[in-house]
C-alpha cells in the first residue's frame, strides 16, 4: 500500500511510521509541519529508509496538501498532525484551532478530491483515520462508567474542544461525501521518545536534575495509560479490519491517579538511579497549583476495539513503565540536545506540565 501519516515526526506519529515500515505495510510518505515537538531522531530515521518519503508542509496549507496527494496517490490516510499539549492551548488557543480544525478540513477536503478521482476498486480500499484523543468526552466522576463511543462530546479545555471540533469535520466529509473516514480515540500515551513537557519524561528529567516533581493540585486525576507502541499497532489493526463511519476506542485498561504514578516513576527510579542524597526521589514531590478546567477522570471502554478489530494491547503497565524508565535514563543526551534546542538549555520551567 501507499500510506500517508501525518505529524509522522511527532511521538505517536514516529511510533506509528516505525509499526508500519518494520511490518512490510507499504510505502509510506510522512508529513510533518516540524514545530517545536518534532523529534530530530525520527528525520533522521526517515532519511535512512528507502520505504519512507518525507514532506515538510503545513496540513493547513490546501495547495500544500493538493500537491502532496498529487505526488503521493495515497491508498488511505492516518491523520495524527495536532497540536497536543493541554497547558498551550490554553495559553494559546488559536493556534489550536488552525491546525486542529482548519487543518484536518483542508486534509478531508483534499483527500475528497484525490478518491473521488480514483478508479472504483482503489476508491472502494481507501481509508482516512483521523486519530483523537478520549479528551473530547470531557471529564468522569469516580463512580461513572468508562467512555464509550457513543458518550457525548463535552471536552473541557481548547485543545479538547479543537480536537472535538475535527473528529466533527471527519464524521461530516464521511455522511456529507461519502468519504470512507474512521476515529480512533486513545487514552494517555507514554513511552520513548515522547516529548519532555508531557508528564512522564518530564518527572524523569526533573528527578534527574534534582528538581523538584511539580503535581498539579491534589494529584488524584485519574488518566488511562496505554503504551504508545501498542497504539501504533492498534492504529494498523483499525486501518486493516476497521469498518468505514465507524468510531474506535483505544485504551490501555491502566487507570491511575497522577500522583500514584508519579511514586511509581520514582520506585522505578530509586532503583536505577538512585539521588546522590540518599534520599527517594518521591521526597521533591511539590503540589503546585492545578490546570484551569482540569479534568478529573479519564477512562475508556475498548470493548469495540477487541472484539470487532480482534485487538488488545500486549504490554502491560509495568512492564511498559520500566521500559520507558529505563530507555530515558539511556538516551539522556537525547532529552538534552531537545532542551538545548528547544529551551535554550534552561531547565523545563513548571507551565510545561502534562
Amino acid at each position: 500500500m501507499r500510506l500517508l501519516v501525518t505529524g509522522g515526526a511527532g511521538f505517536i506519529g514516529f511510533a506509528l511510521v516505525r509499526h508500519l515500515v518494520e511490518r512490510g505495510a507499504g510505502r509510506v510518505a510522512v508529513v510533518d509541519k516540524l514545530t517545536y515537538a518534532a523529534n530530530p531522531a525520527a528525520l533522521a530515521w526517515f532519511q535512512r529508509r528507502p520505504d519512507v518519503a518525507f514532506h515538510q508542509a503545513d496540513i493547513a496549507d490546501p495547495a500544500a496538501m493538493a500537491a502532496l496527494f498529487a505526488a503521493e496517490a495515497p491508498d488511505a490516510v492516518l491523520h495524527l498532525a495536532a497540536e497536543s499539549h493541554v497547558d498551550r492551548s490554553i495559553e494559546n488557543p488559536l493556534a489550536f484551532l488552525q491546525t486542529n480544525v482548519m487543518g484536518t478540513a483542508v486534509l478531508l477536503d483534499a483527500a475528497l478530491t484525490h478518491w473521488r478521482g480514483l478508479p472504483a476498486a482503489a476508491r472502494e480500499r481507501f481509508r482516512f483515520l483521523d486519530v483523537s484523543t478520549d479528551e473530547v468526552y470531557g471529564t468522569l466522576a469516580p463512580e461513572e462508567p468508562a467512555f464509550h463511543e457513543a458518550t457525548p462530546f463535552r471536552p473541557n479545555s481548547p485543545y479538547a474542544a479543537s480536537k472535538a471540533a475535527a473528529d466533527h469535520m471527519a464524521r461530516a466529509w464521511a455522511r456529507t461525501y461519502g468519504l470512507p473516514v474512521m476515529v480512533s480515540h486513545s487514552s494517555n500515551n507514554y513511552g520513548p521518545w515522547q516529548f519532555p513537557e508531557k508528564l512522564i519524561p518530564l518527572m524523569i528529567q526533573k528527578a534527574l536534575e534534582g528538581q523538584p516533581l511539580p503535581v498539579y493540585g491534589d494529584g488524584r486525576q485519574v488518566r488511562d495509560w496505554l503504551y504508545v507502541e501498542d497504539h501504533a499497532a492498534a492504529l494498523a489493526a483499525i486501518l486493516e479490519r476497521g469498518t468505514p463511519g465507524e468510531t474506535y476506542n483505544v485504551g490501555g485498561g491502566n487507570e491511575v491517579e497522577n500522583l500514584h504514578l508519579v511514586g511509581r516513576l520514582c520506585a522505578h527510579l530509586d532503583r536505577c538511579q538512585p539521588r546522590g542524597d540518599g534520599r527517594p526521589h518521591a521526597s521533591a514531590v511539590t503540589h503546585v497549583t492545578d490546570r484551569p478546567g482540569h479534568d478529573r477522570r479519564y477512562a475508556i471502554d475498548d470493548r469495540r476495539l477487541r472484539g470487532e478489530i480482534g485487538f488488545v494491547p500486549p504490554t502491560d503497565f509495568e512492564t511498559g513503565l520500566a521500559r520507558t524508565v529505563e530507555w530515558y535514563l539511556a538516551n539522556q543526551d537525547w532529552l538534552a540536545g531537545l532542551k538545548r534546542e528547544r529551551y535554550g538549555g534552561e531547565r523545563l520551567g513548571l507551565a510545561r506540565r502534562a
